[in-house]
């Protein structure tokens, strides 16, 4: 968990649990805005009784209508990426939850300190397993926007992605600096969660992301973990939309 100063008598989450509890009943109280975003995300701290941490709150009524996702929100495909990083059990996006905020509904997920002393432009370029992981993820969710800066290495180790609200189109869209291993074959730990989530979005999970997109939407994610299953192995750019996201960084 992000371990951010507190008051004397609180403290920072212990795990997911306790974050996502901080998350949906704690007071919110802003201390700035990103300028660097295209939408409106703001940063501030969030507290309870004995929990306190930082977050990233992003109201709805702040999001800029984009032609090409024109249908639900982008919170909602926020918290739709959320729940297939939890389903796949390898907890590629921070806690996050969809919940009212000083300016309205909106998605608030828990700010995560990246190491200082990793290299992001070395590190992205690296054979590491957990950039792996998030290549499949991303795979999945289809996401348009995996920039170096929406990948944040922690101290111990994981590695964390951020800013999924243009996720999700029916449409390739897969635009990521994550192509180390196109075509390459699935790992065998890819192949089993696939399969898992295949079922997952047969079921439960499935009916969770109709709360958020469209019917298409979620058929289209199906399809993508089919079509990674009878492949097994990392797509490849097909030429169609543009493989890199700009700026990269």
């Amino acid at each position: 968990m992000s371990e951010q100063p507190t008051e004397p008598d609180l403290r920072p989450p212990a795990d997911d649990a306790e974050a996502a509890q901080l998350l949906r009943e704690g007071v919110i109280d802003l201390e700035g805005r990103m300028l660097d975003a295209s939408n409106v995300t703001l940063v501030g701290a969030i507290r309870t009784g004995d929990l306190a941490a930082e977050c990233i709150y992003k109201p709805v009524a702040g999001e800029r209508p984009l032609w090409d996702f024109p249908d639900g929100t982008l919170a909602g495909r926020e918290i739709s990426a959320f729940l297939v990083s939890e389903a796949t059990g390898w907890q590629v996006v921070p806690p996050t939850v969809l919940r009212e905020g000083p300016f309205g509904p909106g998605m608030v997920q828990l700010w995560m300190d990246g190491d200082p002393e990793v290299d992001l432009a070395a590190f992205v370029r690296r054979d590491d397993p957990a950039l792996r992981r998030m290549a499949v993820f991303d795979a999945v969710v289809n996401n348009a926007d995996r920039k170096g800066g929406h990948i944040i290495p922690m101290p111990g180790g994981h590695v964390y992605g951020v800013d999924h609200g243009i996720c999700f189109s029916v449409d390739p869209k897969l635009r990521t600096l994550l192509w180390r291993w196109a075509g390459k074959q699935l790992p065998a730990e890819a192949v089993e969660m696939l399969e898992r989530l295949a079922d997952d979005l047969r079921a439960d999970l499935g009916e969770q992301l109709h709360e958020h997109l469209t019917r298409a939407e979620v058929r289209c994610t199906q399809r993508r973990v089919a079509d990674l299953l009878r492949t097994g192995r990392h797509p490849e750019p097909n030429g169609e939309w543009p493989a890199l996201p700009w700026p990269p960084f």
